[in-house]
């Protein structure tokens, strides 16, 4: 259990929350949530220790071990994947040494195996005899092979090190956990065994995430950093989110129908504590949402951006045909002998190997070559781009987002630019911001605005979330599944691969497939022939 009292933190002369009062209890997931820059990892590590508050404590048991997803993958180079694993147990892994360095002394004396006792019982008690048989099923819950567990970490690939730094913070059933954006870097077999391990986890788990299937999935209670605040709701993100936005409504328009929007309210919480949950603590969250009154609702101050692609003209029967493409580079085959043709209203999700889509979507885009075969885009197709890379739209440009968006539009007038700015939220003064200091959001934000001034009836889009929060990626998400034109994309974002293709596309270097029907579909499929190696 954790208690925290009065505490506030001031950075820079900003104070980012203050006057928090809250208690996270055994037995639930709470995932902390916020906009950029909020505070979400700053309070990750208020809650550890590693930053002192500016007013106020936070208190755990001491008897309750404390857990925390290490970030610097490179800190365990010279240890084995075993050590480092037992190291997120740190009390244990130290009886070990020295139980190692004791027995290893060549004048072990009777003061030395009174200690090597002392050492034995407390091993015993910890279930230290456990340790490697528990270090092992972790990794291997994760998807890697426990042949790994006596390789050094520096002889892992990055993808390798994000799963044996979760196992640590897994290990040994620690009574907290904390976790900062633990999915990144995982197949999606490796997601659904966390998500599997958590709901069956007795303690208390912090969870900070832009995943949103993995938040619906594992959470019972959403934190959100807000208002210079941090307030609990009961929950999982899509009721945190669907309420936020009702009591948003509400709030405009107080004097109008207010009973009307009350009352679907009322009928909406009831629609989620009916709701059926794989997590374990299901029948305590229902009970509690069952007792939430509109009061308890959250209420953002956070804005969320508009994404909406107009197309100027429909397009006709024939979309894009590929026949027989491939891709190679510097001698490695990145795809082969890829064929397709693309229906009205087909959006399709391309999954598998990263390196292979991005070559495609490069060629379909006419900025690669590809190494043989050929495709066709119809007469009447009207494309537009997202890159994985953006940076040379921006680099060496010294101009104002708004000269850079007026660069890409026949009509130059202030008012109409603005006007696709502000969807992204960039108004005021703010269009004046130089493009070459922005964020990485920022960027890609002003990469939207570009695409839809276009009216293109096809999207191309390589990852379109990275760099983004919460607010953005939802609004990319509505923006998707309302476009009543073809896309072709990449995503890690579960839930938008999930909403939005009705056809998926799986490339690696070994070859390809096209199935018909959503992500869900596929997976099940997947599964069904025995393949459990699945990827976004």
């Amino acid at each position: 259990m954790i208690t925290v009292n009065n505490l506030s933190f001031h950075f820079g002369g900003q104070v980012l929350f203050k006057d928090v009062d809250l208690k996270f209890t055994p037995g639930n997931c709470y995932g902390v949530i916020g906009a950029n820059g909020a505070g979400k990892s700053t309070f990750l590590k208020l809650l550890c220790g590693e930053l002192e508050p500016s007013t106020g404590d936070v208190h755990i048991p001491e008897d309750e071990r404390l857990s925390v997803l290490r970030q610097d993958h490179y800190a365990f180079e010279e240890y084995t994947v075993l050590d480092t694993v037992i190291m997120g147990n740190a009390r244990l892994y130290a009886i070990m040494k020295e139980k190692d360095a004791l027995y290893e002394k060549p004048d072990f004396s009777d003061e030395d195996g009174v200690r090597a006792s002392e050492l034995e019982a407390e091993f015993a008690e910890m279930d230290g005899w456990e340790a490697e048989s528990e270090a092992s099923r972790l990794i291997q819950g994760l998807g890697l092979s426990e042949d790994i567990l006596y390789q050094t970490m520096d002889t892992l690939t990055e993808n390798e090190k994000v799963k044996v730094l979760l196992a640590q913070a897994l290990f040994g059933r620690p009574e907290i956990i904390l976790l900062d954006e633990p999915t990144n870097g995982l197949d999606l077999d490796a997601v659904m065994w966390l998500e599997d391990f958590l709901a069956d986890y007795e303690g208390t788990v912090l969870v900070v995430s832009h995943d949103r299937h993995f938040l619906n999935d594992v959470c019972t209670n959403i934190v959100d950093i807000d208002y210079g605040g941090i307030k609990m709701y009961v929950g999982n993100y899509e009721f945190w989110y669907e309420s936020s936005q009702l009591v948003q409504r509400v709030i405009k328009q107080q004097n109008k129908r207010n009973e009307e929007k009350i009352r679907e309210l009322q009928a909406f919480i009831s629609r989620f504590s009916a709701n059926k949950s794989k997590a374990r603590q299901a029948t305590s969250r229902r009970n509690l949402l069952e007792k939430l009154s509109v009061f308890d609702m959250p209420a953002s101050s956070r804005r969320y951006p508009f994404i909406g692609f107009d197309m100027d003209r429909e397009p006709g029967k024939d979309i894009l045909t590929v026949k027989n493409l491939s891709a190679e580079v510097d001698g490695e085959v990145l795809f082969s002998d890829l064929s397709f043709m693309l229906s009205k209203n087909d959006k399709v999700a391309f999954v598998g190997n990263d390196r292979s889509i991005t070559a495609l979507f490069r060629i379909l885009m006419e900025e690669q070559e590809a190494s043989a075969g050929e495709f066709k885009w119809g007469v009447s197709i009207t494309t537009s781009y997202f890159p994985r890379d953006n940076s040379p739209y921006f680099e060496g440009c010294t101009d104002s987002i708004l000269d850079w968006m007026r660069q890409y539009s026949s009509d130059q007038t202030e008012s109409y630019l603005r006007n696709f700015l502000g969807r992204m939220l960039f108004s005021g003064d703010s269009v004046f911001k130089e493009v070459q200091v922005l964020s990485g959001g920022e960027k890609v934000r002003c990469m939207f605005s570009r695409m839809m001034l276009f009216g293109s009836n096809a999207l191309v889009l390589d990852q379109p979330t990275n760099h983004l929060d919460l607010e953005s990626i939802t609004a990319v998400n509505n923006g998707l599944v309302d476009f009543k034109g073809n896309i072709l994309f990449s995503s890690h974002d579960y839930e938008i691969v999930n909403t939005v293709a009705n056809r998926i596309i799986e490339i690696t270097p070994n070859g390809w497939q096209d199935f018909h029907g959503t992500y869900e579909e596929f997976v099940e499929a997947q599964k069904k022939k025995g393949v459990t190696n699945i990827s976004l």
